[in-house]
Parts: structure tokens; C-alpha cells; sequence
């Protein structure tokens, strides 16, 4: 597999003061339209990891926050298509504005425990077991 096969994706889960992470719902139309994600997105030739998630977070969340408060939490690796996806998880507990669906569907808070439950990307579905046993 060469580096350009390769999709570099970062996500975060938001963590509120109730220990709640917040999901946001892929659009209709999108690949996994409905399913709940945790908002990120790829980064750009040259993007560290943590100013990619500063820059998505902005655009599909209109919040800012700053990327020293990013903490790395677990890490995915699953095929897509023709390409193998890599996806960072950090958690973030501090950020400034109310986070709004700009590029989704709907948001959701919920618990860790509660997105068992839930319809996810293959590449999602791991890291809720990570959020689970930070309890």
C-alpha cells in the first residue's frame, strides 16, 4: 500500500460537563447517510493532526477551541473501497460556542454507554469502547 491509499481522518468526541459526547447524524445523500458520527474529517497535505480538527470542528460546528486542549484517545484502521482509512479520536472538554449542525443532519448528546446502541460507521464502532472504559 502506498501513502496515497491511504485516508487520514481525525474526529473528536466533544465531552460535555455530564460526561456526554455529542454525535452529529451523516447527511442524506453522503456515503453512511443517517449514520451517527463523531464530527472531524480529513487532513490536508502538510496538516498536523490537531489544527485539521481545529479547522473541521470550526466548519461542521462553528465552534473554535484551542488545539493544545486535544487529547489523543485511540485510533481505527478500516478498508474503504479502494483506499484503507486511519482515523485519530482525541477527546475535548473545552471549546467556545454552541456546537451546531453546519454539515449534518442533527446533533446528539449522549452517553458512551448509549452508543452501543447506535447506527456508526464501521470505523466509529471501536472507539466507543474506548470512551466506554475511560468511564
Amino acid at each position: 500500500m502506498v501513502a496515497s491509499d491511504m485516508l487520514l481522518v481525525v474526529a473528536a468526541a466533544l465531552i460535555d460537563d455530564r460526561g456526554r459526547v455529542l454525535l452529529q447524524q451523516r447527511p442524506p445523500g453522503k456515503p453512511m447517510a443517517g449514520l451517527w458520527e463523531f464530527p472531524g474529517g480529513k487532513i490536508e497535505p502538510g496538516e498536523r493532526p490537531e489544527a485539521a480538527l481545529a479547522r473541521e470542528l470550526h466548519e461542521e460546528l462553528g465552534i473554535s477551541l484551542d488545539p493544545s486542549g486535544l487529547t489523543p484517545l485511540a485510533f481505527a484502521s478500516e478498508p474503504l473501497g479502494g483506499r484503507h482509512l486511519l482515523l485519530l479520536l482525541y477527546t475535548l472538554r473545552a471549546w467556545e460556542g454552541e456546537p451546531a449542525a453546519h454539515h449534518a443532519t442533527a446533533l446528539r448528546w449522549v452517553t458512551p454507554a448509549e452508543m452501543r446502541g447506535m447506527a456508526m460507521p464501521p470505523a466509529d464502532v471501536p472507539l466507543v469502547e474506548a470512551l466506554v472504559g475511560r468511564g
